[in-house]
C-alpha cells in the first residue's frame, strides 16, 4: 500500500447519474408502502404521502445542487460546512455520517439483503437460546442472528470490492442497476395488467376507520417514504472524483432524482392495485412479509415471490455497495485534515481509502447487531434531516457571503424553495420526537459524542 495523496477524477454524467439512483433504490421501495398504508389507512393519501416526499426532496436536492456546483469536492457536506459554516459544524456532520447517517443506512439495507436471503434459502437458525438476550432492554444483538450474521458478510466483501478502485465500484452499481430498472418495469406492466388489479384501489381516499388523516399521521408515513428516498446526496461524498463536479454533479442530482420519484408513484400505484389496505396492515403486522412479495405473489404466485425476492436481493446489494462506495469519502477527507483518526487519510495503489473503508465496515457491523430495520431506518432520517435543512439554508448564507461567484446552476424558485424545505426539516424533526422518541433520542446521543471527539482531534491537531 503506497499514501498516493489526491482522488482521481473518473467518473462522467452517466456514471453520477447511475450512482444517484442506486443510493436511492433500495429496500424501501418494496418494504415501506405497508407501515405507510398502517398509518394513514387509506390508498390514495399513501401516494400522495410518496409525491409530497418526492416533492420536498427534490427541493432538497435543487438547494444541494446549487452549493455542489459551487462548491464540488470530495466529502460532500463536510468540504461545503467548512464554508457556510465553520469547521466544528462540518466536523459534527462528518461524525453523524460515520456514527449514524452513513453506517446505519449501510447496516439496514444490508438487513433487508439479508432477510430476503433468508426467504429464498431459508438459513440456518444460530444461537436460538440467545435470541432474548438484551443490552438495556432495547438492543438484541441475537435475535434473528443467522440474518444479521449474512448482512454482517455482505458489507465485508462489498467494503472490498469497493476497495479495488472506484471505477470498480460504480460498474457494479451500474449493472446491478439495469437489472433493478428491467425487474420493476415488469412488475409495473404485469401487476397492472393483471386480473387481481384493480386500479380504483389505489385512488381511495376516505380512510377506512372513518378517521380523517392527521398532518402528525402523514409525517409519520412520510418518515417511511423518505427512507425510500434517502441517499441522494450522497453523491457529492465522491465530488473529488467527478470530471468538472461543478457541472455534472447538479445536472447527476437532479436528473436521478427525477428518475426515481416517477418509478417510486408507479410501482406503488401497483402495489396498491393489489392489495388492500387491510391486507396491508396485515404484512406490517406480520413483522417479516414484504409488501411487493406479497404484491407479486397475488398475480404470480410463489413462482412470483421466488422472483421478487431475487429482485429484492438484487436491488439490496446494489444500494449497499453504492452507500458503502460513497460513504467512505467523507472520513477521508476529515482525516487528510487531521480531523479522522489518521489512518484514515491513507490510500492504496488503486487510489482508494482503503482504511476509510475498514473503519465504516467495522461500524456499520457492529450497528447491523443493534436493532430491527425500522429502528435503524427511522434513527438515520431524523438525523439526516437536521443536515439537510442546514445545506438548503446555506444557500441563503452563500448568496449574501458570495454574491458574484460563478454558480453553474441556482436552485429553482428561490426564495421560496430552500426556505420552504427548511420549514419542512424542523417540522420533520419536532414529529419525529414526537412519534418515534426513542430513535430520535438514540440518534441525538450518537451525534453528540462527536462534541468531546471534536475537542480531542483538535488538540492532537494542534499538537
Amino acid at each position: 500500500m503506497n499514501s498516493v495523496s489526491k482522488l482521481k477524477q473518473s467518473l462522467g454524467l452517466r456514471y453520477v447519474i447511475v450512482v444517484v439512483i442506486a443510493n436511492i433504490i433500495g429496500s424501501g421501495v418494496y418494504k415501506k408502502v405497508a407501515p405507510m398504508a398502517a398509518e394513514l389507512d387509506s390508498s390514495a393519501w399513501v401516494l400522495i404521502a410518496w409525491a409530497v416526499a418526492g416533492l420536498i426532496t427534490l427541493m432538497g436536492a435543487l438547494c444541494n445542487a446549487e452549493i455542489a456546483g459551487l462548491l464540488a469536492d470530495t466529502g460532500g457536506e463536510y468540504a461545503y460546512y467548512k464554508k457556510i459554516y465553520n469547521k466544528f459544524f462540518a466536523f459534527m456532520f462528518g461524525w453523524s455520517l460515520f456514527t449514524v447517517i452513513q453506517t446505519a443506512a449501510i447496516s439496514s439495507i444490508a438487513y433487508v439483503f439479508a432477510q430476503s436471503l433468508d426467504s429464498i434459502v431459508n438459513l440456518p437458525q444460530l444461537f436460538p437460546e440467545l435470541a432474548e438476550m438484551s443490552i438495556g432492554g432495547i438492543f438484541y444483538p441475537f435475535a434473528g442472528f443467522s440474518v444479521k450474521l449474512a448482512a454482517i458478510l455482505l458489507i465485508i466483501i462489498l467494503s472490498w470490492v469497493n476497495t479495488r478502485g472506484i471505477k470498480t465500484g460504480a460498474g457494479l452499481s451500474n449493472a446491478i442497476l439495469l437489472m433493478v430498472f428491467t425487474g420493476i418495469a415488469l412488475i409495473i406492466f404485469f401487476g397492472m395488467s393483471s386480473k387481481s388489479a384493480e386500479i380504483s384501489q389505489s385512488i381511495q381516499f376516505n380512510p377506512l376507520s372513518n378517521s380523517p388523516v392527521t398532518v402528525s399521521a402523514l409525517f409519520t408515513a412520510m418518515l417511511a417514504a423518505f427512507w425510500a428516498y434517502q441517499g441522494w446526496y450522497s453523491i457529492g461524498f465522491i465530488g473529488g472524483e467527478i470530471k468538472d463536479a461543478k457541472r455534472t454533479l447538479p445536472k447527476g442530482v437532479v436528473i436521478g432524482v427525477f428518475i426515481v420519484i416517477g418509478i417510486y408513484l408507479l410501482v406503488n400505484a401497483t402495489y396498491l392495485s393489489l392489495l388492500s389496505i387491510p391486507a396491508l396492515n396485515e404484512i406490517y403486522q406480520s413483522g417479516n412479509q414484504i409488501a411487493a412479495v406479497e404484491a407479486v405473489r397475488s398475480f404470480w404466485g410463489n413462482q412470483g415471490a421466488l422472483f421478487i425476492s431475487v429482485l429484492i436481493l438484487i436491488t439490496t446489494l446494489g444500494c449497499t455497495n453504492a452507500s458503502i462506495l460513497t460513504g467512505a469519502r467523507p472520513y477521508y477527507a476529515m482525516a487528510r485534515e487531521g480531523m479522522f483518526f489518521a489512518p484514515v487519510a491513507r490510500l492504496n495503489d488503486k487510489q482508494t481509502p482503503v482504511n476509510s473503508l475498514t473503519y465504516q465496515c467495522v461500524w456499520a457491523c457492529v450497528l447491523v447487531l443493534s436493532g430491527s430495520f425500522d429502528q435503524l431506518t427511522d434513527m438515520v432520517i431524523f438525523a439526516v434531516f437536521v443536515y439537510y435543512g442546514a445545506t438548503a439554508a446555506g444557500v441563503f448564507i452563500l448568496r449574501y457571503k458570495m454574491p458574484d461567484a460563478d454558480r453553474p446552476y441556482k436552485v429553482w424558485g428561490y426564495p421560496i424553495v430552500p426556505a420552504i424545505f427548511i420549514l419542512f426539516c424542523v417540522a420533520l424533526f419536532l414529529n419525529t420526537f414526537y412519534t418515534r422518541p426513542r430513535e430520535a433520542a438514540i440518534g441525538v446521543v450518537l451525534m453528540l459524542t462527536g462534541i468531546p471527539m471534536y475537542f480531542w482531534f483538535k488538540r492532537k491537531q494542534d499538537k
